[in-house]
């Protein structure tokens, strides 16, 4: 399978969106001068969820369009995908984050993006609750993905991409102000570049 072509094309396919959607998450996150680092939840979860549309329709014949791990590790789970198939999109999503996350980072201020992409924790809550958060946040997306799989397999024309990005809009909503996170890939090239470890795990 290495050396099928279209195969080369489905990991590309995993990177390149991966790209385009931390770009979007983050960017739609970047506050207005003057605006310090808060920004009205509806910004960001709407941008998500409309790239997340448009991504399905541009790479899901291609690969899937998963552009997250969970979902990755989900597929495998349920023998959707095999395990050379799973590490090369998940090593190809984790690069496409990074990439995405560093351009962001490099046309930004360095002190706008270290105060308000920092990847911490809300100071009222601790690192158990937010990893409990992006664990519900993240199966109501797997679950949701799973469903429209299982409607496509039954009818055509079902509009499982809008569906998907509903999905992945609710949990920004839900998960975004308790740990500043989004459904695992989002923030994880910033992390990277700007992790507060003693933020998250105090002591």
């Amino acid at each position: 399978e290495l050396k099928s072509r279209r195969f080369w094309r489905a990991v590309l396919a995993e990177t390149l969106g991966s790209l385009i959607f931390v770009m979007a998450a983050l960017g739609s996150s970047l506050p207005s001068p003057g605006q310090g680092c808060s920004v009205p939840l509806v910004q960001p979860a709407l941008a998500v969820g409309f790239t997340v549309v448009g991504l399905g329709h541009c790479f899901g014949e291609i690969s899937g369009a998963q552009m997250n791990p969970a979902v990755t590790l989900a597929f495998l789970a349920t023998r959707k995908l095999d395990i050379l198939r799973t590490i090369c999109y998940i090593l190809g999503q984790c690069v496409g984050a990074t990439l995405g996350a560093g351009i962001l980072y490099l046309t930004m201020p360095v002190k706008s993006a270290a105060e308000c992409y920092v990847n911490k924790v809300n100071s009222e809550g601790n690192a158990g609750q937010a990893m409990g958060m992006e664990v519900l946040v993240t199966f109501q997306l797997v679950f949701t993905i799973f469903s429209v799989e299982d409607h496509r397999r039954r009818e055509t024309g079902e509009p499982g991409n809008l569906a998907i990005g509903l999905s992945v809009s609710a949990g920004v909503l839900t998960a975004v102000r308790p740990c500043t996170l989004s459904l695992l890939i989002a923030l994880y090239g910033i992390a990277l570049l700007c992790v507060d470890l003693p933020r998250m795990y105090p002591g």
